[in-house]
């Protein structure tokens, strides 16, 4: 069972973009692994609330340009 995990800041995408995020990647997972994984891929997008990751001592906050619209 192909298993993908997306770990994005709160409020980057919209239902309909992270609807478009699953789909194209179990659409990926099925090019590289074959029609029977379909029914069996998982894609689980997670959403880190601002604050909650950084890299190098940064501790980040999404800017409100980056938030999604709608």
């Amino acid at each position: 069972m192909p298993f993908a995990n997306y770990k994005l800041p709160q409020d980057s995408l919209t239902t309909a973009q992270k609807e478009d995020l699953i789909h194209k990647t179990t659409d990926l997972l099925v090019g590289l692994f074959g029609e029977v994984v379909r029914p069996n891929t998982m894609v689980l997008i997670e959403e880190v609330k601002d604050g909650g990751y950084g890299r190098a001592d940064e501790v980040f906050v999404l800017p409100d340009e980056y938030r999604a619209k709608g």
